[in-house]
């Protein structure tokens, strides 16, 4: 099967300009290549397409291929994860992962809580700062939790963050809306225990590939798993494999959610319990960082005896099963 990949590499777009923070989501060479090599070894052919605009090109100039794997974040815009799931469902040519409903309804954080709230999955209250006046209307127990609400990568998430009073959830607000320009997303403050799951699968075949926990090292900075403690987590941030009563608990919450959203083939859903030990949906991540080592999800695998090769392989089993494509393969010999 040729199996094209589409990506955005971090060194493109600083050669553009764009800052560190900015292009924090985007891939770094060697996530490219391993995922290549990852691909390869279940097989396939593979194809480096890059990004939304290369892939574009290409589609005009007649290129096709028999899946695409899909990487591409994307630059601007609360829908830029679903641009290139919606040009590829133009051309009628399949993909791995969520489709550009889920994509542009998961990165918009507040639209993703009330969905999986109406689902009856559990999550932390919460209101949408979208003006400064907005405040008033704000009826929350402190602390509070803030964090710009379609941003991936712990970007604008830091000490100021959690909000013990009003005077400084305004400071925090005023901070997170000049520096990003989007609203932001204010929420309960869960003070228990930090999950992230890992999902493989779509609908009722989706399943947990395990719980990881996420617990800030001395030299950490303070408050939140945010930007500087997922750039610096090898030194920041302790991951330990979670198998206990709770962590449990946050696996089904995990896949409530997940299935409540529509997301496909793989990702991660996070996870914070409340001072009870009842966990909670933060947020979703239907395109997940795939670093081999850098990145939540492989490293997550790793604790769980999945291997890099493994985890590709069974996230494209996942897209090339619901896509029927094997059976498509059959059928043409």
């Amino acid at each position: 099967m040729m199996i094209g990949l589409t990506f955005d590499l971090r060194e493109h777009y600083l050669a553009l300009g764009y800052g560190e923070e900015e292009t924090a989501e985007f891939d770094r060479p060697d996530t490219i290549d391993a995922l290549e090599a990852a691909i390869r070894a279940q097989g396939h052919e593979v194809e480096r397409i890059g990004t939304v605009r290369q892939l574009a090109a290409a589609l005009v100039d007649g290129k096709r291929w028999d899946l695409v794997f899909n990487i591409c974040e994307g630059l601007s815009g609360v829908a830029r994860e679903a641009q290139v799931p919606a040009l590829l469902d133009a051309w009628h040519i399949p993909y791995c992962f969520s489709d550009p409903l889920v994509m542009a309804l998961t990165l918009d954080k507040a639209m993703a809580k009330r969905v999986v709230a109406h689902e009856g999955v559990p999550t932390a209250g919460f209101a949408l700062v979208e003006t400064m006046p907005d405040l008033a209307r704000i009826d929350l127990p402190f602390p509070l939790f803030c964090k710009p609400y379609a941003e991936g990568t712990g970007k604008g998430i830091g000490p100021m963050s959690r909000v013990e009073d009003r005077a400084a959830l305004t400071r925090t607000c005023e901070t997170l809306l000049a520096r990003f320009r989007q609203p932001v997303l204010v929420e309960t403050y869960l003070p228990g225990r930090e999950f992230t799951v890992g999902i493989v699968g779509s609908g009722r075949d989706a399943a947990s590939i395990g719980v990881m926990e996420i617990a800030l090292a001395d030299d950490a900075e303070a408050g939140a798993y945010g930007y500087v403690n997922k750039e610096e987590c090898e030194r920041r941030i302790h991951y330990r494999r979670a198998d206990d009563a709770e962590a449990l608990a946050a696996t089904q919450v995990a896949l409530d959610a997940w299935r409540a959203l529509g997301c496909r083939d793989g990702g991660r859903v996070d996870i914070k319990s409340d001072g009870a030990g009842k966990p909670h949906f933060l947020e979703v991540n239907p395109l997940a960082g795939l670093h081999p080592e850098h990145s939540d999800l492989p490293i997550l695998a790793a604790l769980h005896g999945i291997d890099y090769a493994g985890l590709i392989g069974r996230i494209l089993a996942s897209a090339i099963g619901r896509l029927g494509l094997a059976r498509s393969a059959i059928a043409a010999e």
